[in-house]
């Protein structure tokens, strides 16, 4: 075993003072972790240690450069130890390695034929006593499962003296769970990678006004401001406001809990309604990696339905293969004849190779810009029969662009548009950044002049400046909500909403003061996404707006969807869905604002775009990595195959191996070839279930997208 230091930050207390995480070559034995973990933390000037045995990561907060070296030296030393004592390193304490798994089958092939008979007998019992105590322990803890009976085929095979069998049994367990262990490591790895939250930039509030800094500059310490569909990026203790936090990514729970000044904030989680106001405590890539980790460990329990079908079956199998072994014994009193029937199971690979199938497709769709957070989702994206796209920011492109400002009479276009800047430099949404960057463009400065300003959820924004009360928002928000006419601008209104743009609208002190029209043109692959979706089987597409009709029909008709809802609200985006889904709908949701988030969390599978808000991104249950649709109808095929090689590799196996046992039962095969093809099977299958289903990923730079067959 080797340790790699993959992140080290320098000067965290004092100058001489900082953090490093270490990551071994392969992950830690809990026991093993735990008392490395005591080992460094005995060292003078090692201020904390903390450890993920899964990923075999050791995060160390040293005091002085002295301390660095002195854990640096107890880990060369504890590697070169765990090298020569062979100790197990693994999630669990008995679970083979790659090494292990390989170096049987090499001594199989290649050593054994060359050593003496009495040899030969040694390394086949040495190699069984493993799986025997692990089948010995199933049973002690009152499970019949696959161990028990890998254990008794084994044993068997002993009991025969048909040493070459038993040899052949251990070496394909051992090669099986192998395979197991190399896809679960790799897939676990590029998830990680995949679903790391990409904060750039925050607000740090200092001496009263709040400046943009990276996150990088972030220091213990710092005061960190956090609004409505923003990213908590620090681990820390709330010292001002209020907000409903979601804490999905770290507890499971779908809820927004309240949290207030003295509660305790998580890297990773999201804020879904309110401002906070942060002091940092950790900072910096390590904690959110570790975030990341943590809610990944937790979505492998997310398990698809027919993954736990599978699984429910292979433990139904193993007291079949034991009841026909002694139904073959009581007939024929051959015990030879009757360990045939023992050493061919259903359960080996009914076990096998459907974990691994999802695994290796989640790592797949990770490669081709899918982050898939659980086996369920894939089953989500193959069951889906009605797509619903948000408008802005997922059919449309997520940097839309001012086409014009339009003030009304007594205002000047310059202030409509420094005003509306202002206020919309604070939310994450396409259409608000789009305002902030025509301002930049234009040199427009503003400063913060405002007082606080409020976020109302697919509304807009409400502050006073100079003591008047400004709004900025939709029509809807400023027209109906707020009372403001809006017949000053009626002319050039109506001339925008025939063209296609959407409006955001400006009051002060409930009078019209102006409009921005913003152009935002449609994604290119938008159409052929829809006609795709409908060749793989989407019975309905709906778009969802919170745009006039006309707008709404305009943008509709140019990506080939027939039915649409306009001046949506987000509590109707999720009642529109639940609706849908009382009606007997799969609904698969695609969106990428904080006002998507409710319907999101109200379908069958969320999806979220990547240049979408934080919330939408921690809420969707599948994460286009890539700012396109296209990874949509990848998803979607992901799915379908999935599903489809996992339901071939059943029927395989309960073919084959009810044949084998046929086999076995009438003495057309003996037990070691019974053994040979069982095994061979359940490689077979797993092998397979680990196949890619997508065309390779092309750089993306590269990338082209074609329409699939209708058949796929």
């Amino acid at each position: 075993m080797r340790f790699y230091i993959v992140h080290e930050l320098r000067g965290v207390a004092t100058p001489a003072s900082g953090r490093m995480r270490v990551r071994a070559s392969s992950p830690l034995a809990p026991a093993s972790a735990e008392a490395l973990a005591g080992a460094l933390a005995t060292l003078p000037g090692i201020a904390d240690v903390r450890c993920n045995p899964v990923t075999g990561s050791l995060l160390l907060f040293y005091s002085d450069d002295k301390a660095r070296t002195d854990a640096l030296t107890l880990l060369v030393g504890a590697a070169d130890a765990y090298d020569s004592l062979d100790v197990p390193q693994g999630p669990g304490e008995g679970e083979l390695t790659p090494t292990q798994g390989l170096m049987p089958l090499f001594r199989y092939i290649f050593v054994r034929p060359f050593l003496p008979f009495a040899l030969r007998i040694i390394t086949a019992v040495a190699a069984a006593v493993p799986f025997l105590c692990k089948g010995a322990g199933a049973l002690l803890r009152g499970r019949l499962s696959v161990d028990v009976l890998d254990a008794a085929a084994i044993g068997a095979s002993l009991l025969m003296r048909d040493f070459r069998t038993v040899s052949m049994l251990t070496v394909l367990l051992g090669l099986g769970e192998t395979l197991e262990y190399w896809t679960r490591r790799r897939s676990l790895a590029t998830l990680t990678e995949s679903l790391a939250l990409n904060v750039e930039n925050v607000w740090l509030l200092a001496d009263g006004t709040e400046v943009s800094v990276p996150l990088a500059q972030v220091r213990e310490g710092d005061l960190v401001v956090v609004r409505d569909g923003g990213s908590i990026p620090v681990d820390g203790e709330v010292v001002e406001g209020c907000a409903l936090v979601n804490q999905s990514s770290m507890t499971g729970e779908p809820l927004g809990v309240r949290r207030t000044p003295g509660a305790t904030v998580y890297a990773g989680t999201a804020v879904e309604e309110g401002r906070l106001v942060i002091r940092a405590k950790s900072v910096g890539d390590g904690t959110r990696l570790r975030q990341v980790v943590k809610f990944i460990e937790e979505s492998e329990a997310l398990k698809a339905g027919i993954q736990g079908k599978y699984e429910r079956l292979a433990d139904m199998a193993v007291p079949f293969t034991f009841g026909l072994f002694g139904l073959v014994w009581l007939l024929t009193r051959n015990f030879r004849q009757a360990s045939a029937v023992l050493l061919v199971d259903y359960s080996c690979a009914l076990k096998l190779a459907t974990p691994l199938a999802v695994l290796a497709a989640m790592r797949e769709g990770a490669r081709h810009g899918m982050a898939i957070k659980g086996g369920r989702y894939l089953e989500a994206l193959n069951e889906a029969d009605t797509v619903v796209f948000d408008k802005t920011g997922t059919l449309t492109q997520a940097s839309p662009a001012v086409a014009g400002v339009f003030p009304a009479p007594g205002f000047r276009r310059d202030e409509v548009l420094r005003v509306m800047a202002c206020l919309e430099e604070h939310f994450p949404h396409p259409v608000a950044r789009a305002v902030v960057r025509q301002a930049a463009e234009e040199g427009l400065q503003h400063e913060e002049e405002h007082a606080h300003v409020e976020y109302v959820v697919a509304h807009g924004v409400a502050s006073t400046l100079h003591g008047k009360k400004i709004r900025v928002g939709s029509r809807h928000y400023v027209e109906h909500d707020e009372g403001v006419d809006l017949g000053p601008l009626r002319e050039e209104l109506e001339r925008q909403s025939a063209m296609g743009r959407s409006l955001l609208f400006m009051s002060e002190d409930n009078r019209a003061a102006g409009m921005v029209a913003i152009e935002d043109p449609l994604r290119p692959e938008a159409r052929r996404v829809v006609e795709c979706l409908r060749d793989l089987g989407v019975r309905r597409v709906l778009m969802l707006t919170g745009d006039d009709e006309r707008t709404a029909r305009a943008v509709a008709a140019s990506v080939g969807i027939e039915e649409f809802r306009a001046q949506v609200l987000p509590a109707d985006k999720a009642r529109i869905v639940q609706e849908l889904t009382d009606q007997g709908c799969k609904v698969l949701m695609v969106g990428d604002g904080i006002n998507d988030a409710p319907a999101l969390s109200a379908s069958l599978v969320g999806v979220a775009m990547s240049d979408g808000t934080d919330l939408a991104r921690e809420v969707a249950n599948v994460l286009l990595t890539h700012p396109s649709l296209e990874g949509l109808v990848s998803a979607r095929l992901l799915g379908q195959r999935t599903l489809r090689r996992i339901r071939v590799n059943f029927a395989a196996t309960m073919t084959l191996n009810s044949l084998f046992l046929l086999g076995g039962m009438f003495m057309l095969l003996g037990p070691g070839l019974s053994a040979l093809l069982h095994n061979l099977t359940t490689l077979g299958v797993a092998l397979n279930a680990m196949r890619p289903h997508l065309p390779p990923a092309l750089p993306e730079e590269e990338v082209r997208f074609e329409r699939p067959p209708a058949s796929a």
